[in-house]
């Protein structure tokens, strides 16, 4: 007879530093999902889903790689449990992409009209008083810069 596998996450030993703060940001996507829709463009639904997944990726990355604050067991748990998102992290690691706010924003527009979206534009290289906002994530302006 086959072993029943039960799933027991072995946690790192100061994985108590970021739970707090991870489950709080777990509540925060649960509460975005459920939120109702209506009167809200398709693309809008989606927003808040990608700012929280923002906020919880910049925290582990600035507890890792900032404030030295957690061990890169903790780290490397955090990206493997899904905790926050390992593509746009690597993506912060590079220059030019220090605040970038999704990685779908660099990712959908370069293939198709090799141009990036609009809020990794600089603000100075915009008209006055120009509102941006990406159509991906709701994002203001995440290009790199004096902001």
């Amino acid at each position: 007879m086959p072993k029943i596998r039960t799933k027991q996450t072995k946690y790192p030993p100061d994985w108590e530093k970021v739970r707090e703060t991870l489950e709080e940001f777990e509540r925060k996507m649960r509460d975005a999902i459920a939120e109702s829709h209506d009167g809200k463009r398709k693309v809008e639904s989606v927003w808040p889903v990608m700012q929280i997944n923002h906020q919880r990726s910049r925290y582990v990355y600035e507890m890792f790689y900032k404030k030295h604050a957690i061990t890169k067991q903790t780290y490397e748990f955090c990206l493997k449990e899904g905790h926050a998102d390992k593509s746009l992290i690597a993506k912060w690691k590079k220059p030019g992409y220090e605040r970038l706010c999704c990685v779908k924003c660099i990712q959908s527009k370069e293939t198709t009209t090799g141009s990036a979206c609009i809020c990794r534009v600089p603000k100075d290289q915009l008209q006055e008083g120009q509102v941006v906002q990406c159509t991906c994530c709701g994002c203001r302006g995440c290009a790199s810069g004096d902001v």
